[in-house]
């Protein structure tokens, strides 16, 4: 084995494995190490990706040259476009995967990068001298040393595993805890804190009687993750099943409340509002009188279904007791209970924006080390912590996304500005660009940023460029091309839209509510074969694509003028230009904030919670002074 790198990953979650892919592809000689190499990327929630704002997340790791987007359509049992009902600015990608195949694949995909080598073993030091980290000690024993490492340890730092009164050191089941690098870091001046998340049961499928719940099947067309063809899909697709809890499984779960460690003390750390655990929906909830679940399979192969909105901590007896009331569940078996779990991590106010800690150089946090939970929040830092450690290895201006940019931008501006104080999950309500921040667009966003950089290989830009010309195309003849009503009229009718007092551009009907760039096609044969010269097989992806450009081109020129006003105070760079502390001008809670945080640039400054706009305004008149 050899004993030096330029980049150390420990921990092979999904932040470790988008971290190694990105520094070793970048051309880092990156190692990557982990307890178990048998459960690379395993899935320790529920087994799928995507879903509100996260689906834009995956996109945008896809459109950066990440692997996410391409193993979960490779290893897909069910895909969904979520709040189709809603604009496009809120459409998100879901995906069921097979959680045995979903870590097979991102192990061969691990395994084909040539500046990547996989280690199994535990990290219980770093190696740190004059405030730069230097490698990593482990527990057999071994110093590996490298230029820069980056911690992606997800649950595993002082792990405690919770099912009612009995508590197991791990940092998922069956798997053991680390120990050794969070009072490591206290010791160097890190302030550290607990998290608290949980998971559900997990179901046989020969036990349900699937004739009592509601089967929710999955959809079919070109729509996916990556912007790469992978189609058709692999594998067989497969239902979800809703249900609901009833009173008498909640009366089951009240009576034990007091066996349950969120109630009776037992757990102390700061758990999500917004993935309660049953236990906490009984109770925040109590004028319910029922809950829905979701099983959601675990593969194309197996019987094992996660229950998910049944997340508990309860006792087994208690759990299977409540699980029998539900009629569809009446014989349930189960394969494992739901536990919650607590373990450490930083809060990210100790960070710079490219996710290098402020008091270690080199040294990187990436997922839920930093307070955030799921596996999408987790892959993008990975991303950006692997290629910001290879830059700061081999030279380069660090890389980071802004606010209208990316949700990842968004994420990783939340987490170093304002913290966290429960764990951090995207949502599409946080990002104030979302009608830029498109789940369609995220490779027109994003790839030519990494291909500057040398992530995204030249077949994927070139990809990027012939998409842009076609939807080009699109846009100009609908811009250009002139309509007769005659024509279109008895057409537009039997579609529900009123006919055409005189002619128009073709573009004024594509934005009519009622019609879409496939059924005007329909009733223009001139339009359908300029539609039909695009052979590229992704020819929806881009006509749809093409539409939302065209219908909503004024909601985006208008978000983009917005964004260009506040990009302004982003280019205004303030960081160690100031000491906070004797501008007597500046609130005392500014003063403590801006010290603490040691913001970039204006911009940064003013989303800092406490940070107030008169407080802005003094520093901006005391930059005006140099």
């Amino acid at each position: 084995m050899n004993f030096e790198y330029d980049v150390i990953v420990v921990g092979a979650g999904h932040s470790g494995c988008e971290a190694a892919a990105a520094s070793a592809n970048l051309g880092s000689k990156t190692l990557l190490i982990t307890m178990d190499m048998n459960k690379i990327a395993q899935m320790s929630c529920n087994p799928a990706v995507g879903g509100i704002a996260k689906g834009q997340i995956v996109r945008e790791i896809d459109a950066l040259g990440g692997q996410m987007g391409i193993v979960t359509d490779m290893t897909a049992i069910q895909f969904r476009m979520l709040n189709r009902s809603k604009g496009p600015a809120m459409w998100s990608p879901r995906a069921q995967s097979d959680r045995t195949k979903f870590i097979s694949k991102w192990r061969e995909t691990l395994d084909s990068i040539p500046n990547l080598s996989i280690w199994q073993d535990t990290v219980t030091q770093l190696i740190i001298k004059n405030g730069i980290v230097l490698g990593v000690k482990t527990a057999l024993g071994i110093e590996i040393h490298s230029q820069a490492v980056i911690l992606t340890v997800g649950t595993f730092l002082n792990g405690l595993l919770h099912i009612g009164k009995t508590q197991i050191q791990g940092g998922r089941m069956a798997e053991p805890a680390s120990f050794g690098v969070t009072e490591q870091l206290v010791e160097l001046g890190f302030e550290t804190d607990r998290m608290k998340t949980g998971t559900p049961p997990r179901i046989d499928g020969r036990s349900v009687d699937f004739s009592l719940t509601e089967e929710q099947k999955g959809e079919n067309d070109f729509h996916k993750f990556s912007y790469l063809d992978f189609s058709p899909r692999p594998l067989s697709q497969q239902s979800c099943w809703t249900l609901y809890t009833n009173e008498a499984a909640h009366a089951v779960l009240q009576n034990g409340l007091a066996d349950s460690p969120l109630y009776n003390g037992q757990i102390k750390s700061i758990g999500p509002r917004y993935c309660p655990s049953i236990e906490t929906k009984i109770v925040t909830f109590a004028d319910k009188a029922q809950h829905q679940l979701f099983l959601e399979p675990e593969g194309e192969n197996t019987q094992e279904y996660y229950l998910n909105g049944f997340s508990s901590s309860l006792p087994l007896s208690i759990q299977l007791n409540a699980l029998q009331q539900i009629p569809a569940l009446r014989n349930v078996r189960i394969y494992r209970p739901g536990y919650a779990i607590e373990y450490d991590f930083f809060p990210p106010t100790q960070l710079n924006p490219t996710l290098e800690t402020k008091r270690i150089i080199n040294l990187f946090f990436a997922g839920q080390i930093n307070g955030t939970t799921g596996y999408e929040e987790a892959g993008s830092q990975g991303l950006m912590a692997g290629i910001n450690a290879h830059i700061n290895v081999h030279g380069g201006n660090s890389f980071v996304l802004g606010r209208d940019d990316a949700y990842i931008g968004v994420l990783i501006d939340d987490l170093v500005t304002k913290g966290v104080d429960e764990p951090y999950r995207m949502f599409t309500s946080r990002a104030e660009y979302r009608i830029l921040l498109r789940q369609d667009d995220a490779d027109m966003r994003l790839t030519e940023k990494s291909y500057r950089l040398g992530l995204v290989d030249s077949n994927r830009y070139t990809l990027l460029k012939q998409k842009k010309e076609e939807i080009d195309k699109i846009v100009s003849f609908a811009r250009n091309y002139s309509v007769k009503a005659e024509f279109v009229n008895s057409g537009l009718e039997a579609l529900g839209t009123t006919p055409l007092r005189h002619g128009v551009k073709l573009i004024d009907l594509i934005l009519r509510p009622q019609l879409t760039i496939e059924n005007v096609a329909d009733l223009i044969p001139t339009f359908r074969e300029q539609l039909d010269k695009i052979f590229d097989n992704r020819k929806e992806e881009i006509i749809e694509a093409a539409e939302i450009l065209i219908k909503y081109e004024g909601y985006i020129a208008r978000e983009k003028i917005i964004a260009e006003k506040i990009n302004r105070l982003e280019n205004i760079k303030i960081r160690e230009k100031f000491d906070y502390n004797t501008i007597q001008s500046l609130s005392t809670e500014a003063k403590q904030k801006l010290t603490k945080i040691n913001p970039e640039t204006i911009a940064q400054a003013s989303r800092i919670p406490g940070v107030s706009p008169n407080d802005i305004n003094v520093l901006l008149v005391l930059l005006g002074r140099y």
